[in-house]
């Protein structure tokens, strides 16, 4: 048999998935010997073996990959034969040119979903359970490549089992970063809202990044009674905080309607939609969620994803959870546990838990256990911490089922980051600040292009301070530094007032077209487009409101062809919170005064509880004196602007047809 030497580069994402014990099985199996290693995001294979097994071992790289993995066959070349007489895997080499993929968090896979719930297994029960296949990865490294120094987990040191368990080749937490067990590992403490964690244990606010001496911990990984405690609470009706991977979520019972009433009052959130995550239950996992909402085969799909998003799904009649849920709408956002903690929390309680974002509406989730305690103790009754720093932010991704496919509304845990190719080159890397709501970030260099998960809205200084984080972040993960910023045009975002700031290369895009080259970069194969970008409001190039557009043409090349007729608002910003503003100005501009706008908006008849509660302000009608005030500064051009927003016809809509005159969240009117 004549042996071959083979050099390989394979790169995409291969970090963090298995992908060198992956590599180091099949070889065996094909009785090559050489070596592989990663390099800054590659991974470099050097076999030596017969041509057959050398060609076979090529096509397995990409054919019969780990599930999570996404690779690609940069290059394949002769090299020279060495003699080895092993395969093995050799350490990281830092020194190789980078080309960096920084892996998402991943859902808890099966095998070690069985081992939390084998009472034989020596990680029975431990929530902080993972492997190559499954875990934290984004929201815990803090730098490249990926190793267990450069991980909030380097200060938890192995015992002898996992350490065993990381360094064996052929077994499957060979190089799990987040590896950990009940010896070793993180742990949860339990604590009511205003005391200490029990037991007299390392108080969570004080935790931090660098406090992790073994000395420190308890011996035990989890102590007593913690989830008990939890469940215990949430069967009391309790809203407790606990910690998961990317951040804090708010739970309590989803059917519990005094419960979901007092989550509404304390967070000052009396209508928007909450998050309800349920039981893994039967085959497929969906027999929980099949009760309350109505699956197609496109929302099963989306549910039992691997990224484990938030997924809106249509409410069966009658419906059987709280109606303070989704007040109003025919949708309910829902999602399965992806972490350990979730599987123990939803198999004990048993039944459907809110999981909302565990921050001050609008902001970034918090994730750090000492601001939790102070932040958030004026809403939840208690906290379940634990002692693994999450290095970043990631709320839950949001995905809309439409059109024969799940469509994403808001990246987060275990889709972003996500990189994306470009059609071309960009010149010099650049980096994309976004809006001012719902803010994300975006850096591209070369043909790639690396999108943040979901921020927030910019209105608040600690949603600017993780801005800020995030973008010097992601340039230190992909060591790739931004020499140019593109911007919105608006000049009153703080995305852009910030981007200005920064005394480098901006070119300010107007904010349709960056929709419209949005969807043109999903479609790189389509020349030409007629795009009607239509929402709520956005900065136009003649320094009016747009919002109801008809562009022609393709990125960096477009016009404006049509628009909707524009009609002067009065309010400013109100108009978005006070839908009646928009229905009275549509009824002014043809010369009606006749409306009655606000007589017949009861606010009683908003609330899901069918009683007033603290903030049914938020629900009330418009006095006669505001519309009176109005239509005087209409008619006198005070306090007004010009828009085609189509978002604006919708909220006139909701008051002419619902009698929602006044709004506590964007966009609820057209919702409902």
């Amino acid at each position: 048999m004549t042996r071959q030497a083979r050099d390989i580069v394979v790169t995409g994402r291969v970090q963090g998935v298995g992908y060198r014990p992956f590599v180091y099985v099949t070889a065996h199996e094909l009785g090559i010997t050489g070596s592989v290693l990663n390099g800054s995001g590659k991974v470099f294979i050097h076999a030596e073996g017969a041509a057959d097994d050398l060609d076979r071992l090529e096509a397995a790289l990409t054919g019969r990959a780990p599930p999570l993995a996404r690779p690609r066959l940069a290059s394949s070349t002769a090299g020279e034969l060495t003699g080895a007489t092993i395969f093995e895997i050799r350490a990281s080499d830092a020194a190789t040119e980078p080309e960096i993929h920084v892996p998402p968090d991943l859902f808890t896979c099966d095998e070690c979903l069985a081992e939390l719930t084998g009472p034989d297994e020596r990680r029975f029960g431990y929530p902080f359970i993972n492997c190559t296949q499954c875990g934290p990865r984004y929201t815990l490294i803090t730098a490249m490549p990926y190793d267990r120094p450069n991980t909030s987990m380097a200060g938890f040191e192995l015992c002898a089992d996992c350490r065993a368990e990381y360094l064996s080749p052929l077994d499957r937490r060979f190089h799990a970063q987040p590896l950990a067990c009940p010896v070793c590992g993180p742990t949860l403490v339990f604590t009511e809202a205003a005391d200490t964690p029990v037991g007299g244990r390392l108080a969570a606010e004080c935790l931090s990044l660098t406090e992790h001496s073994a000395a420190r911990r308890p011996p035990s990984g989890v102590p007593i009674g913690a989830i008990d405690q939890t469940i215990a609470a949430l069967e009391a009706g309790q809203i407790v905080a606990v910690k998961g991977v990317g951040g804090y979520h708010l739970l309590c019972d989803a059917a519990n309607d005094d419960s979901v009433r007092r989550l509404r009052e304390r967070k000052r959130r009396p209508d928007k939609p909450l998050a309800v995550m349920f039981p893994w239950r039967g085959a497929d996992g969906l027999d929980a969620v099949r009760e309350h909402l109505q699956l197609d085969e496109v929302t099963a799909a989306a549910i039992v994803d691997p990224a484990r998003p938030i997924v809106l799904a249509c409410k069966r009649t009658p419906f059987r959870l709280s109606p303070g849920l989704a007040p109003g709408l025919s949708e309910l956002g829902v999602f399965l546990p992806y972490s350990p903690l979730h599987h123990q929390l939803l198999a004990a309680f048993g039944r459907p838990l809110v999981a909302t974002s565990g921050n001050i509406s609008g902001e970034p989730v918090i994730t750090d256990n000492a601001e939790a305690q102070r932040r958030l103790a004026a809403i939840v009754d208690a906290f379940l911490h634990h002692d693994r720093p999450i290095v970043r932010p990631a709320d839950d991704p949001v995905v809309r089922p439409m059109a024969g496919g799940a469509r994403t509304l808001r990246l987060g845990r275990g889709l972003a980051p996500l990189e994306l190719e470009l059609p071309q080159a960009v010149p010099r890397p650049v980096l994309a600040t976004g809006g001012h709501m719902k803010v994300t970030v975006a850096l591209a260099w070369d043909r790639r292009v690396v999108i943040s998960p979901h921020i927030g809205d910019l209105d608040s200084p600690r949603s600017n301070e993780v801005f800020n984080h995030i973008i010097s972040d992601i340039q230190n993960l992909y060591n790739v530094k931004y020499e140019m910023i593109v911007c919105d045009l608006h000049p009153g975002y703080a995305s852009g007032r910030w981007a200005l700031q920064q005394g480098l290369p901006l070119l300010k895009i107007q904010h349709h077209s960056a929709h419209a080259s949005s969807l043109a970069g999903e479609h790189p194969d389509v020349g030409n487009w007629l795009v009607f970008a239509w929402d709520g409001v956005g900065y136009g190039s003649d320094g009016s409101l747009w919002g109801g557009e008809a562009l022609a043409g393709r990125p960096g090349g477009w016009d404006r062809v049509a628009s909707f007729r524009p009609f002067r608002l009065v309010g400013g910003d109100k108009a978005g919170r006070e839908p009646w503003r928009s229905a009275a100005a549509l009824a002014w501009e043809i010369g009606s005064n006749d409306i009655d706008v606000g007589g017949r908006l009861a606010a009683e008849s908003f609330d899901p509880f069918n009683k007033r509660t603290k903030h049914s302000a938020a629900r009330r009608p418009p006095t006669n004196d505001e519309i009176s005030l109005a239509l005087e500064a209409w008619q006198k051009r005070i306090s007004t602007f010009e828009t085609s927003a189509v978002g604006r016809l919708f909220d006139a809509a909701a008051t002419l047809v619902l009698g929602r005159g006044m709004a506590s969240f964007e966009g609820q009117g057209p919702m409902e």
